[in-house]
């Protein structure tokens, strides 16, 4: 199946915009996020964007066995709402990831207040994450459970702070989506 999400990947148009499949990178930074499809809990994967790479700097959940299911080394923590967090010992560089999305996972791109679905309505689909020069697309407001979780409006990873993540940026977030 064809995904829209996939379409975008492009290049020409406008050059000067910096997108992650036609979504446009906000502050250098965007979150993929998904139901983990064993604890059934909104989670989310948070990247940093340099060029044309990414890099996954954490991973945050409501649901700290989503963290253990990773098996990577870092630093565990708690955000002020009970969140867990995960930051990365040795963050993952991508030029481009290749996903398997599904309608019970519904992995979905974010970046500035805006969400791209990349899942089917049904089934499972492949889709490539990349970081491209373009045009954009203008995403949609967050869909459930996505628009809904306090992790959403409330933690966001500063592309300027590879350690940690801010109160700053809990309070002010800039590469999480809000609602409506």
């Amino acid at each position: 199946m064809a995904l829209a999400a996939v379409a975008a990947l492009c290049s020409g148009g406008d050059a000067a915009r910096l997108t992650v499949n036609g979504l446009p990178v906000v502050s250098g930074a965007f979150s993929l996020l998904y139901v983990h499809s064993i604890y059934r809990a909104p989670s989310a994967e948070l990247f940093t964007v340099e060029g044309r790479r990414f890099t996954m700097r954490a991973v945050v959940s409501t649901n700290d066995s989503v963290l253990d299911y990773y098996a990577l080394d870092g630093t565990r923590g708690r955000t002020p709402d009970g969140l867990w967090v995960l930051r990365l010992a040795a963050p993952a560089t991508y030029d481009e990831l290749p996903l398997l999305t599904t309608s019970i996972g519904r992995r979905t791109l974010a970046s500035g207040g805006r969400c791209l679905p990349l899942y089917p309505a049904a089934g499972a689909a492949r889709v490539r994450v990349a970081v491209r020069s373009g045009p954009a697309v203008p995403g949609e407001p967050c869909r459930p459970p996505f628009h809904s979780q306090s992790f959403l409006l409330k933690i966001a990873y500063s592309p300027t702070d590879a350690s940690a993540t801010s109160t700053v940026d809990i309070q002010k977030p800039h590469a999480w989506p809000s609602p409506g």
